[in-house]
């Protein structure tokens, strides 16, 4: 959700690579494309959320087999719905969430069955990054609610502390964190975007009036991410994989080198071979007979 629809999309699509394609049945909803495959949508904030003190930002959905059931189930947890379930024909149906932290996102149902999820490909969100005010508050909501689970963790230091990583049947899908407090704004998830090169969509990112926030930095794994902000003031983040350490080139056997002695004495034979040839061609002189030396 933006205040500026064109240049969100002229940003986008030139530092993650995406392609844009108007919905046809709502002229202002944008989607973004990568492939054939929709990945996400742009459109103008509305002026009901500006009021509310909303701004541009991006709202992460997840996936639910029943978009009622789980808004129904998510209040008794401490949720707040902000928006009741409405389907979106031909796409899916979704609802809208507050968390009890007080971070906003959407549950929703495809109108078709999705394909098997994979290794996120370039262009597709790979990483999904929760920044709370109680990480573990919050993990306790969403295991409760999508059975997620925890997988690793890591020690961010004395400031954030725990970095707490999920997953779903053995997949890990993002990280939780209790924000620090010089981290702006209030909870909220931050979806990363798998793009070819970091450092490069970070510089692009700038080159076009954005600012990165932070990084481009190497996690640990060799991964490398950075986090950044648009013209209009929605964060966004980037994450390259590792890349595949090259095979060092086979190296060539030196050749073994020849005694000295048989090296001189070949060249030897090869001179001299010649010159004796040059003397068997050559005619004997003959003498005079009877001839006196005076």
């Amino acid at each position: 959700m933006t205040t500026d629809t064109k240049s969100a999309a002229a940003f986008f699509t030139k530092v993650v690579g995406w392609k844009t394609q108007s919905w046809d049945r709502n002229s202002s909803y944008t989607l973004f494309v990568t492939g054939k495959r929709p990945m996400a949508g742009l459109m103008l904030l509305p002026e009901d959320a500006k009021a509310m003190g909303a701004r541009p930002h991006w709202l992460s959905y997840i996936g639910t087999p029943d978009v009622d059931a789980t808004a129904r189930e998510a209040v008794p947890l401490g949720a707040t719905v902000l928006k009741q379930a409405t389907d979106i024909p031909t796409v899916g149906r979704f609802a809208v969430l507050q968390d009890p932290q007080g971070t906003v996102f959407a549950v929703f149902t495809p109108a078709q069955t999705p394909s098997a999820d994979g290794t996120p490909a370039v262009g597709d969100f790979s990483w999904h990054e929760l920044a709370t005010s109680d990480w573990r508050a919050a993990f306790d909501f969403y295991q409760r609610l999508f059975g997620w689970e925890k997988t690793e963790s890591m020690d961010m230091g004395p400031e954030v502390g725990l970095y707490q990583m999920y997953g779903w049947k053995g997949k890990t899908l993002g990280g939780m964190f209790n924000k620090s407090k010089s981290m702006p704004g209030p909870p909220s998830w931050l979806p990363y975007i798998k793009v070819a090169d970091t450092k490069k969509a970070a510089k692009t990112a700038v080159g076009l009036g954005g600012q990165i926030v932070s990084g481009p930095i190497e996690v640990p794994g060799g991964d490398w991410i950075a986090q950044g902000m648009d013209l209009q003031g929605a964060m966004f983040a980037v994450h390259s994989a590792k890349l595949a350490a090259s095979k060092p080139a086979a190296k060539k056997k030196p050749a073994r080198p020849k005694p000295a002695k048989k090296q001189a004495a070949k060249k030897a034979a090869r001179k001299t071979k010649p010159a004796r040839r040059a003397a068997a061609r050559r005619p004997k002189r003959k003498t005079r007979s009877g001839s006196k030396k005076r």
